[in-house]
């Protein structure tokens, strides 16, 4: 399963070369994987119980890869894998020409088929959440490919946002539930569900509003109607087989453990029989071809989830019965209106008439899928709902009035459903006496043989399928016999029952429907004028509009634009809920000792003052000097308290950071505007004082709650046994804590980067100046220089400083030196990747301010983005290097090597990941210089 994976995800890469290579055509060469896919799922049916993979991925948080096919998952395989590589077939004649967005669209949908896979046989809920969101993603980018026009993008941003909020919300349940019973894996909770209780009920509603929301069950369906601004292909795939199949798979995948729950029945019996009604008669009303489809689709959606989800053997099997038979009509039928669309140009059923006369084929192809849609007999759509309609009615998983009543509602249904199918057959193909001038069939072309066989093989599969309903339903069954059968034996599938009332409720469906078609023909005028007066999608756009509103209120409340109420209102927010927090609840007795040494208390009278200094001093480089004083205190009290490698981390971090603000400060007044008097003064003088109060009690009493053993006392050996390494704090960062790590400098990519683009305003430049790129007045440097401190031959003589430019020279290769020492023995001793990164840093700073920017330049010619970059693509590819090995990502080893000269050295991998978190922090480095220094020294020298 996971090559599988691997496979379609490859594929998916390659994709868009070969499209854009061989233009439509290459569809059918691109829908091979999908294809062998299929042929794999076929050739290891899980007939003699599921079949289950695992990778060990980040056991720590549950995040382990564990893959498993069963019935279920194998069936829901099938209908992604078999229909994603027709409609692929069928994008070969859909699309006339090749351009970018199209190749691209190739890619999307075999990316999107990778993680529909993923997702079916994810066990794990935390990584079938992955796949979840991968599929949102993937959705927006198909729904809105026709990008430049409004309605393509509407849909795809409608869509995003309701199932990505629902998506959150299956999360928190995702959570909630394996913290409950302290396993992940869907296999657990089924096989031993947790007690019933308000927190489970909580838990199992929010994942429930995810699977609603994916499947487009009432109040959360009008995405979906939207989201026929896709191309056809689009909805064929995600729309019929695929996407919205997710919230039925994830609720049929549930129902074993959960479906007594009163929460599950409401949402899920109650909201899917309102949705087949909703649905049903909203198809009614429209006059677009896809749109009739599309209601149609939220309509059996929620056909669907009554019959997965109504926690019954025999009403299950039947629902995993209408699941393919819905697939493979549906997806029938959009791609029928994709023809009928790319012949005549229109899909308005008042411009289409006797279209079934110029298009035989394709009138036949559409009557056996909308018979099937219908349930007519002879159908693997008759089939299924012929099980759930006597199913339901002798269930014991209900009180015998709620499940009659719901097979009435779905009754009720029926009939609906065979109203909209007969009008979609007669609104494409029928004769309609009435002329219309507006008819655009004269004009249509006839579609290819390989354009209809695509739809043509679903609707005789419909057929087939019914047939083989008997031989079909072994292959359903072993989902089915997860289910209590309340008591009545498991009905075997069969295309003919006899005489009962499953067959007189199929009557009165059919005989209804055609009633009710005639009805609403009839009536026609009256339905089409007036508007409804409920509609979803008006109230998305008001909801919209309200938090729109509510957040610009909120916003002129709290930023009016003044820097400095927004962090006195963060500030005051600090102080009064924790302190409120802390004096509502226990709180230990604290003892707090005074100072230990007199140099500790000199060093904190120094911080005192130099902190009032910040305060009262107006001269900016003064107050920068007296922040700094402070950060060098607390270097004083790292090494005081055995601490040396943090007091190294801080020393260096304190000097650049000064360097920055002394470059940021050159481009500000020497002297900072008049202090406010008055009230305003007090009011921040109040603030500041409240705050560090704040935070000095809250550490007091912290120190104070401590009731088990301190981490310092255990972490040193910990880092020594796991981490192969005696500096405790820099194991922690490269290998007990390393993806907060891999978080961290993530984020600290993304602050360089803005921070760059804040500066540049317009457009990123590339690499520092050089020499040679300078413009000398025409003058030509020595050639018998040294490339040593070359760009200070270019600044003007009153900036240079002799004294600064042979100290640099004495320097900056012991500074080097000094960084690769700290990089290599971190792990043992102070130092580390940061601190190398920090010290090398330091070098380049050093190189600058001797030699100006084209010296930057001859430091280091390369673009920050490039080292950035590779520093994140080693540290990430350590990440998961580990997971070739067998082992959880970022674990590192240790293994030793003998080289010349040195004897037997020791490496730990962990050190690879330490030499990204280097080559980020000189990139970060060089970024700032690039941009704090050398972009303004170009825009002062223009001024």
């Amino acid at each position: 399963m996971i090559a599988t994976l691997a496979a379609l995800a490859i594929a998916a890469l390659v994709a868009p070369v070969v499209m854009w290579r061989l233009g439509p055509k290459g569809f059918y060469v691109i829908a091979a994987a999908p294809a062998g896919a299929l042929a794999w799922v076929l050739t290891h049916w899980p007939s003699n119980g599921p079949r289950i993979e695992t990778v060990e991925w980040v056991p720590r948080l549950h995040m382990t890869l564990v893959m498993r096919m069963d019935t279920l998952a194998a069936v829901m395989s099938v209908l992604i894998l078999g229909i994603g590589t027709l409609v692929l077939c069928y994008c070969a004649n859909y699309f006339d020409a090749m351009r970018p967005r199209v190749a691209v669209f190739g890619g999307e949908m075999l990316a999107f088929a990778a993680a529909m896979f993923g997702l079916v046989v994810s066990d794990n809920m935390l990584v079938l959440y992955v796949f979840w969101e991968a599929t949102t993603v993937l959705s927006f980018l198909l729904v809105g490919f026709y990008g430049v026009r409004a309605s393509s993008r509407r849909a795809a941003t409608q869509a995003l946002l309701v199932t990505t909020l629902g998506g959150l919300a299956m999360l928190g349940g995702i959570i909630a539930l394996g913290s409950t019973t302290g396993s992940y894996l869907l296999s657990d909770l089924i096989a031993h569900p947790p007690a019933a209780s308000v927190y489970v009920d909580i838990a199992i509603g929010a994942i429930l509003i995810g699977a609603l929301s994916k499947s487009a069950i009432v109040p959360l369906h009008f995405w979906l109607p939207g989201a026929m601004a896709a191309p056809t292909p689009v909805s064929a795939y995600l729309h019929a087989a695929a996407m919205v199949k997710a919230g039925v798979y994830l609720v049929a995948r549930l129902a074993p453990g959960f479906a007594t729950l009163p929460v599950w029945q409401v949402m899920v019996l109650g909201l899917g029989a309102l949705t087949m009604l909703v649905g049903g008669w909203r198809s009614l009303r429209e006059l677009d071809l896809k749109l009739i489809l599309a209601f149609g689709t939220v309509s059996q959606l929620g056909f669907l989830m009554v019959l997965l989800g109504f926690g019954d053997a025999n009403v299950a099997l039947a629902g995993i019965t209408m699941l393919v038979a819905h697939a493979m009509f549906k997806a029938a039928l959009f791609m029928v209106v994709g023809i009928i669309d790319h012949s005549t140009g229109t899909r308005d059923l008042r411009k289409l008439a006797r279209l079934g006369q110029r298009m035989p084929a394709l009138a036949l192809i559409a009557g056996a899928a909308a018979a099937s849609m219908a349930g007519l007999p002879f159908t693997f759509g008759f089939v299924a709902k012929e099980a759930a309609f006597g199913t339901i009615w002798t269930s014991g998983a209900l009180p015998d009035w709620q499940a009659r009543g719901i097979d009435l509602v779905l009754l009720t249904g029926a009939v609906i459903t065979m109203a909209y199918s007969t009008r979609f057959l007669w609104g494409a193909f029928g004769r309609k006496l009435r002329p219309n001038p507006s008819l655009a069939v004269s004009r249509a072309l006839q579609p290819s043989a390989m354009f209809l066989a695509p739809p043509a093989v679903l609707a005789v599969a419909g057929i087939v399928s019914a047939f083989s309903a008997g031989w079909l339903g072994t292959l359903f069954e072993p989902y089915a016999d997860t289910l209590p059968s309340w008591g009545e034996p498991l009905e075997h599938l069969g295309l003919w029952h006899g005489f009962g009332l499953p067959l007189l409720f199929s009557v009165i469906a059919m005989v209804g429907g055609v009633g009710a078609f005639l009805i609403v023909r009839a009536l026609r005028d009256h339905l089409f004028v007036r508007p409804a007066l409920i509609n979803a999608d008006r109230i998305y756009d008001a909801t919209l509009r309200a938090v729109d509103a509510a957040s610009l209120a909120l916003t002129r409340t709290t930023q009016r634009g003044s820097l400095p109420v927004t962090q006195g209102v963060i500030l005051a927010t600090m102080v009064v809920l924790p302190t409120v927090a802390l004096f509502a609840g226990a709180r230990s007795v604290i003892d707090p000792a005074g100072f230990d040494s007199g140099p500790q208390a000199v060093v904190a009278l120094l911080m005192l003052a130099a902190a009032l200094g910040v305060v009262i001093l107006r001269n900016r480089l003064a107050a920068v000097l007296a922040i700094g004083l402070n950060g060098y205190g607390c270097v004083f009290l790292f090494a005081r308290y055995g601490a040396p490698d943090l007091a190294l981390t801080q020393a260096l971090v304190e000097t650049l950071t000064l360097v920055i603000f002394v470059l940021v400060l050159r481009k500000l007044p020497a002297e900072s505007p008049e202090r406010p008097q008055g009230a305003t003064r007090i009011v921040r003088a109040v603030i500041a004082v409240a705050v560090g109060v704040t935070v000095s009690v809250l550490a007091v009493f912290a120190a104070a709650a401590r009731s088990a053993t301190p981490l310092h006392e255990i972490i040193p050996d910990i880092a020594y046994r796991v981490g192969h390494g005696a500096n405790a704090v820099n194991v922690l960062l490269v290998d007990i804590r390393a993806w907060d790590t891999l978080g961290e400098i993530s984020v600290l990519i993304v602050a360089a980067t803005g921070v760059a683009s804040m500066v540049f305003r317009n457009r990123r430049f590339g690499a520092a100046p050089r020499v040679a790129d300078a413009d000398n007045g025409g003058k030509s440097l020595p050639s018998d220089r040294t490339t040593w401190l070359l760009g200070s031959d270019l600044r003007d003589p009153r900036h240079r400083s002799l004294v600064l430019e042979a100290t640099t020279r004495l320097v900056f290769p012991t500074m080097v030196v000094l960084s690769v020492f700290f990089f290599y023995s971190g792990h043992n001793s102070p130092g580390g990747g940061f601190a190398g990164g920090l010290t090398m840093g330091l070098a380049l700073v050093l190189r600058y301010l001797a030699g100006g920017r084209y010296e930057l330049g001859e430091a280091l010619p390369i673009e920050a983005g490039t080292i950035l970059g590779t520093g994140l693509a080693i540290s990430g590819g350590t990440a998961a290097a580990s997971l070739f090995f067998g082992a959880p990502a970022l674990s590192s080893a240790m293994f030793e090597v003998t080289l010349p000269l040195l004897g037997e050295v020791k490496i730990v991998t962990a050190l690879f990941f330490d030499l990204g978190i280097y080559l980020i922090v000189v990139g970060l480095v060089l970024d700032i210089l690039r941009s704090l220094g050398a972009r303004l020294d170009v825009e002062a020298d223009a001024s």
